[in-house]
């Protein structure tokens, strides 16, 4: 399975002001957002080889906008958090991840990996990917590349 985070890896901040946006910029609830250039097709992409999991702050509002935004033709199983989302940190995270992966290989795409999910993930018995991306990138073909040979070298 797959744990894909939104914020900064599918809604990209931080990027340079003086140039075109590297997306599209619409609003969700109210909140600009810029989803990466596509990011949807990389989704459904990875939907071929994953069990695709929402592990976002967004909760059940990811499928309530993403799949109708991105072109997913489905909505994806979503985790509720334990803890109240910590601005900075993806610890918070990792319980409810490791609630839903139980004894199964994981892979986790985010943009703010610190320590706690490190240590999680090495100390993990069954095989675990930490995928990080540049909040103001956000998912690419190489992050998607380097998805399907860990998927594949599962198998």
């Amino acid at each position: 399975m797959l744990f894909v985070d939104v914020d900064g890896v599918i809604s990209v901040f931080g990027f340079p002001q003086d140039g075109p946006p590297p997306g599209r910029m619409l609003s969700v609830e109210g909140i600009p957002h810029c989803l990466v250039g596509g990011c949807g097709e990389r989704l459904l992409r990875l939907g071929e080889t994953y069990e695709l999991v929402w592990a976002t702050g967004w909760e059940e509002r990811a499928n309530a906008h993403l799949p109708h935004l991105l072109g997913l033709g489905r909505e994806y199983p979503t985790l509720v958090f334990d803890f109240a989302p910590q601005w900075g940190s993806a610890h918070w995270k990792v319980s409810a991840i490791e609630r839903y992966a139980r004894d199964r290989a994981a892979a986790w795409i985010d943009d703010n990996f610190n320590e706690a999910c490190r240590s999680w993930a090495a100390e993990r018995e069954a095989p675990t990917l930490l995928v990080a991306t540049d909040p103001a990138v956000g998912i690419t073909d190489e992050h998607v590349e380097q998805l399907e040979r860990w998927a594949a070298s599962q198998l």
